[in-house]
């Protein structure tokens, strides 16, 4: 077994990533200058501002699982490829409004291309099992780095660009992913079992019913909506304390570099410990407190700066933790099914932290929402007391010869007493088998008593 990622692999892996992060980009650009950028357009508030920023959220949400039940039906690539066109007809629209509510339109058609579980699914049929995580560690790594780039590209190209010029520039980006999907990405030969990549519907109570897949719900629900919350309020407050809009990126990039630099111990500790809980609920605190600095910072620049590079510290690795912890806590050969809900909760969140926060800073200004947001972190870390470090294992998909579900009994019984497998899932209708699986475990020994 190969160590390594092959050819097809490596282009895979950077290609898709590519598509993945040219559009989240795009999505990202506008966040930290809207509420500045913006307020020429007709009908501007900071309550529209909210929904213009979260207004992608929405469609995402609605739409996320759909595209990926499609693609398995129509397959990957002209799934993806309508929903780049969506976001490009969605840049359009944004690029050439006169209001803030058709800038929404424009930005609820951006969401409709919703096509991140697609392009994950499509990683998957080009990977090998025992290469996926390193392709999926890549395309995480890109989405990352389009969020951190965006925040301090925004301000800067708004300043020569205006609002318009950076929606007619994702629609560029939007456009460039397209011709790669179609001229660099490789076509899939095969087709990973859709309980791995891709939402099943019928196992959601399920997944709903598993407190610790909740709790992480909840999670990426609340820490989205908090990120959209905040884009209403901090750019505005920045700018009341001093710093011109043109100029953003002198506080967001060192902020961004620094909390890169003091996330490390955080993800080493939780490495070498296996305690993903501790980690987990110190960065909590660390958004916690940055919203309560945020608060009492009264215009102050230095404050301001600092309780950014404190949230952007507990951000970052939250929003690097959660889709690992997904991957590890999600039940054999439902990782799709989870990933679904979880992807589906996100996307919520930006929406009603973006409307929320718009709500919330029309009444109470800035400091009510930072308050807010502290309150909502208070909130979300009770339930998070009760998280449990998973287990050490790595799910494993393989193909299978099941006839019946007698067989398939046998079969689960037979792979459980193998050293090693911790969990064992058949799908007849698939002919897979879902493992998860710790040392010592022979792979080589489970595909004999699979083919057999």
């Amino acid at each position: 077994m190969s160590n390594g990622l092959n050819p097809t692999e490596r282009r895979a892996a950077f290609t898709l990533a590519s598509v993945y992060g040219l559009r989240m980009f795009g999505l990202f650009l506008i966040m930290p200058v809207l509420a500045i950028y913006g307020q020429h357009l007709d009908g501007f508030s900071p309550m529209w501002v909210g929904l213009a920023i979260g207004g992608y959220g929405l469609t995402q949400a609605l739409l996320q699982i759909p595209a990926g039940m499609l693609s398995d039906k129509y397959g990957r690539k002209p799934v993806i490829t309508v929903g780049l066109i969506l976001f490009i007809i969605g840049s359009l629209v944004a690029a050439t409004a006169d209001s803030i509510q058709m800038v929404t339109v424009g930005r609820a058609l951006q969401g409709m291309g919703a096509v991140a579980s697609a392009v994950l699914a499509l990683a998957s049929d080009l990977t090998r099992e025992e290469q996926r995580p390193k392709v999926m560690a890549v395309i995480g790594s890109f989405i990352g780095l389009s969020f951190a780039i965006s925040l301090v590209a925004g301000p800067t190209l708004a300043s020569s660009m205006g609002l318009s010029g950076l929606f007619y520039l994702t629609a560029v980006l939007a456009s460039a992913a397209l011709l790669v999907v179609h001229g660099l990405v490789p076509n899939a030969v095969r087709q990973a079992p859709t309980g791995d990549v891709v939402a099943v519907p019928t196992r959601f109570l399920k997944m709903l019913k598993n407190p610790q897949l909740l709790r992480l719900d909840i999670s990426i629900f609340a820490l989205h909506f908090i990120m959209c919350a905040l884009f209403v309020a901090l750019p505005i407050a920045v700018v009341d304390s001093g710093l011109a809009a043109t100029s953003h990126w002198k506080l967001y990039l060192p902020a961004l570099l620094l909390s890169f630099v003091l996330m490390a111990p955080m993800i080493i500790f939780s490495v070498r410990k296996q305690d993903s809980r501790r980690p987990f609920l110190m960065a909590m605190l660390l958004l916690m407190g940055s919203m309560l600095m945020m608060a009492s910072a009264h215009h102050n620049l230095w404050v301001l700066g600092a309780a950014t590079l404190v949230f952007f510290t507990g951000f970052n690795y939250l929003e690097a933790s959660l889709p690992t912890l997904i991957s590890r806590l999600s039940p054999a050969g439902d990782k799709g099914s989870a990933m679904g809900i979880y992807s589906t909760s996100q996307f919520m969140g930006a929406f009603f932290g973006g409307s929320i926060g718009g709500g919330m800073y029309t009444m109470f200004g800035a400091e009510g929402v930072f308050l807010a947001c502290a309150g909502l972190t208070l909130l979300w870390f009770m339930p998070m007391l009760g998280l449990k470090n998973p287990r050490s294992v790595k799910s494993i998909t393989m193909d299978a010869h099941i006839d019946s579900d007698a067989h398939a009994k046998t079969l689960a019984s037979q792979l459980l007493a193998q050293p090693g497998v911790a969990e064992v899932t058949l799908i007849i209708e698939q002919q897979a088998a879902y493992l998860k699986v710790e040392e010592p475990f022979d792979i080589e020994q489970a595909r004999q008593l699979l083919a057999n």
